[in-house]
């Protein structure tokens, strides 16, 4: 009996000791000597009574501070004006005050749902080969995956790990159940990250590409990776790089990573991005200037100086998707589609073939100044309501967007290297080609009539030639692709609808030209179940704006319902 309550004793001084509590001394009469055996029932409650309110107290402020020593004098300089918070964890020392405590841990146990057995690690190293050599190239050459090895992953960082095979395993048909275990793991990672105190860029990989990949949590993962950025101080990594320090280059080159991730969904949400236009954007390719400077980074800072000019489109014209442009704003359209011209011949010569991406660099700049010129021109049919307000200069910029939606469809269509990207890229392609189909079939419904639009036979053929190509396209069931092909099916069916009863309606059109004037006065304003494209959730539940958003240049959503309102 002895034997069993001194074996007590030492497994609950264990237990206070890791948990940072007071001496099982405390727990006796003072008057006692510290050798007299105490009751187990005793320690026990008295332990439960103490470890419940620090318990309490740590989940709501942990109050501990650093043990290393104090900081020395050279070093005290270079904080003078530092950030206020800096000063405040100097003084106090207090863990909870800092992110990052720069201290490299050494190689831990890896534990994770690999070595858990939820996924084989057989399967894992064939989902890591597979993003390594072709989903990661797309990310301008592979910016966000500095590994070379699945376990050098896992020894860096579950979150990255859970991203990575989660977006690989939603490309690939058949691995749905090792979807929903990856993607399982890395929402529930992501959620004990918001509260992690120590993050590594990793991480912050992690959240990019899945970001770019999984269309459901994007625009949450792009703000909670910027958020933990920001902890680590990325915004400062520039200035230091620049001035020749090679450690922080791979923290100025996420940055910039992470301001096209922002922007991406910034412009496609219609929401204001969360990093903003400083010198460090704006001077951006003094980056560039660097020695380490590889090909990955020209296609990234490529990027950057498009979403510069389309950050600047957003400022200038405001969120107001129902207000009209005047014509003075009409000219400065015209010049923002002359700012893109000019980053396409400046861009475009300098990013080189890619071995497992072929010539997708190149051509993702037609591509992206296709959809800048569609979005810019599409500005100019913002709010409008009357046919009388297209005077020649809407006119003009309205049918260079028109020449651009189609110009997207075709190069997807007809170019074999961005065709058989349309399964690889993140979800920004499949927005430029779902927006280039929409519109076009948007813009003659609306204002075909007044010879605005295109021939509706050949908007017709190449909508019906990209629905076939997403449906046979090999992909995850859970990929957009499928589900872009089924929503488009459908509005593609309403077209048909539409068109159907315009040309039962014209039969029966009068002929003097006093009637005509009538009708194209009013022509415009199409019965209900004709003049809408509106689909339920359920019947499309991944085309909203949840999960493909249209957005701030979706000058016609106030006529045309295409989501069911929910916001994510």
């Amino acid at each position: 009996m002895e034997e069993n309550s001194q074996c007590l004793q030492r497994a609950v001084a264990k237990i206070l000791s890791v948990l940072e509590l007071p001496s099982l001394e405390t727990f006796t009469d003072q008057n006692r000597e510290i050798s007299q055996v105490v009751s187990p029932k005793s320690v026990a409650e008295r332990l439960q009574a103490t470890i419940e309110p620090r318990l309490s107290r740590t989940a709501a402020m942990a109050m501990t501070r650093e043990h290393s020593l104090e900081p020395e004098p050279s070093k005290i300089d270079d904080t003078l004006v530092s950030a206020p918070m800096g000063s405040l964890y100097e003084v106090t020392r207090l863990r909870n005050l800092r992110s990052n405590p720069n201290a490299k841990s050494g190689p831990r146990v890896v534990e994770d749902f690999i070595s858990k057995g939820k996924v084989s690690e057989a399967e894992a190293e064939e989902l890591f080969h597979i993003f390594s050599t072709s989903l990661n190239h797309y990310l301008w050459g592979g910016i966000a995956l500095v590994h070379e090895n699945l376990a050098s992953v896992r020894q860096s960082s579950s979150l990255l790990l859970a991203a990575i095979l989660s977006v690989t395993a939603l490309h690939i048909p058949g691995r749905g159940k090792t979807f929903d275990v990856c993607y399982a793991e890395l929402i529930a990672l992501v959620c004990d990250s918001m509260f992690e105190r120590y993050h590594v860029l990793d991480g912050i990989r992690g959240l990019c590409i899945g970001a770019f990949w999984l269309s459901d949590v994007s625009w949450k993962l792009s703000g909670h990776a910027v958020r933990i950025a920001t902890e680590l101080n990325l915004h400062q990594s520039y200035s230091r790089a620049i001035r020749g320090s090679q450690e922080h280059i791979e923290g100025a080159r996420l940055w910039y990573f992470l301001y096209v991730c922002d922007h991406h969904f910034s412009i496609a949400y219609g929401r204001p991005p969360v990093i903003h236009e400083n010198e460090i954007i704006t001077h951006h390719e003094r980056f560039l200037e660097l020695p380490t400077i590889t090909q990955a980074d020209l296609r990234l800072h490529s990027q950057v100086a498009l979403f510069l000019i389309l950050t600047r489109v957003y400022n200038t014209f405001g969120a107001d998707i129902q207000q009209t442009l005047s014509e003075e704003s009409l000219v400065r359209l015209r010049h923002f589609n002359i700012d893109l011209d000019s980053w396409r011949i400046k861009w475009e010569p300098l990013l080189a073939p890619n071995r497992y991406v072929l010539s997708y660099p190149a051509k993702g700049v037609i591509l992206h100044l296709n959809f800048g010129k569609l979005q810019v021109g599409a500005l100019a049919l913002r709010g409008m309501t009357h046919p009388s307000d297209l005077i020649p200069d809407r006119r003009e910029l309205v049918g260079t967007a028109i020449n651009c939606a189609m110009g997207i469809l075709q190069m997807v269509l007809e170019d074999m290297d961005v065709r058989t990207s349309v399964v690889g890229v993140p979800i920004y392609l499949s927005t430029m080609i779902t927006y280039s189909a929409v519109f076009l079939l948007k813009v003659h419904q609306k204002w075909g009539s007044f010879k605005i639009g295109t021939d509706p036979v050949l908007v017709r053929d190449l909508v019906t030639r990209i629905i076939t190509l997403l449906t046979e396209v090999r992909a995850g069931e859970r990929h957009l692709t499928g589900h872009i092909a089924v929503g488009l099916t459908k509005m593609l069916d309403r077209f048909t609808a539409w068109e159907e009863h315009e040309q039962s309606h014209a039969q029966h059109i009068p002929e003097s030209r006093q009637e005509r004037d009538q009708i194209d006065q009013t022509g415009y304003d199409y019965p209900v179940e004709y003049s809408s494209f509106a689909w339920s959730g359920s019947e499309v539940p991944f085309y909203d704006q949840n999960y493909l958003p249209i957005g701030f240049f979706d000058v016609l959503a106030p006529t045309f319902d295409v989501g069911n309102g929910d916001h994510r």
